[in-house]
Formats: structure tokens, sequence, C-alpha cells
């Protein structure tokens, strides 16, 4: 009896100098590399509202995306735009492509954590090169140098580091 005592009191001991957790949990999400308004920035996919898209990204970010199809259902005025390169330049993109480019970073009036999936092709990949803002997009795509598919997808991205600012 007195060593089960002592192991109990032991235990107790252990327990009360073990290190306590104060404040909120810690996680750790992989980040992605982008372009938003010519200036690097950093992001991270939560969900998306596409099975094919949420495995996608899992896969390349070896960390869950949920799939949760009613993203689909939020209202147009309510998303920004991510463009995805489907080739071009080699790079970290989706695709393996260049990085994504966003619109609306934060703190200007249409920034939102919600995007719309917008696949971004060269007619021409010889004459690719790496844009850096959506207005170089879409200059490109009135320029006849490239196309803009949207597949209807919509992916939580929220920025982590942005020009001006981090979480």
């Amino acid at each position: 009896m007195k060593k089960l005592t002592l192991l109990l009191a032991a235990a107790l001991l252990l327990t009360a100098c073990a290190p306590q957790q104060t404040g909120p949990a810690k996680a750790e999400l992989p980040a992605g590399k982008a372009w938003s308004e010519g200036k690097e920035i950093y992001f991270i996919h939560t969900e998306a509202s596409d099975a094919g898209v949420a495995e996608k990204l899992t896969g390349m970010m070896k960390s869950p995306v949920i799939l949760v199809p009613s993203l689909a259902e939020v209202p147009d005025e309510a998303l920004a735009n991510v463009y995805a390169f489907t080739n071009g330049l080699k790079g970290t993109g989706p695709f393996g492509f260049q990085p994504d480019v966003f619109d609306n970073p934060p703190g200007t009036d249409g920034y939102t954590p919600l995007r719309r999936l917008n696949l971004v092709t060269w007619k021409d990949e010889t004459q690719a090169r790496e844009l850096k803002s959506a207005q170089e997009v879409l200059d490109a795509e009135s320029a006849g140098n490239l196309t803009i598919e949207q597949p209807g997808a919509v992916i939580n991205m929220p920025f982590v580091v942005w020009d001006g600012g981090k979480r």
C-alpha cells in the first residue's frame, strides 16, 4: 500500500511540474507563395467547393483541404479572384507553373479570403512570362495572349503575409 501511495504522489508531482499550455493552441499550416499587385504574398488553402480541387490542393500542400460544396453558392459579389496557370513558366503553382496571382489583397475594398478559381492558359507557351498582378493577367487576356476559364470552384484562401501585414 505504501508503494502505491508513493507512486500516486510521484505521478501527481510530475503532472504538476509539466509545462501547462496558456493561451490558444498553435497550429502549423503550409503556406503557398503567390503574387498580388506586384508583391510577393503567402496564403493558405483551408476549404474548397470542388472535390477534385480539394484533393489536388491537399496533395500539393500535404495538408487537408476540406471539401465544402456550399462555398460554390456564395454570391459572386462576395468573391475575389485567384489566377492559377495551367502552362507557361515552370514554378510552384498548383499545376507546376508560375505561382498564383491574386486580386484584392487585405486593405483593399474587395478583400475576401473566398476566391473564385480562374484557370489561365497561355495560347503560345513560348511567349509566357511571369505575371505578378491581376491587371497584368487581364491585360494579357485582352491582348489575346492567354485564355481564362472559370470552372466554378471557390476556395477559401486567406492571406497570411502580404505587403504591409501578416497574421
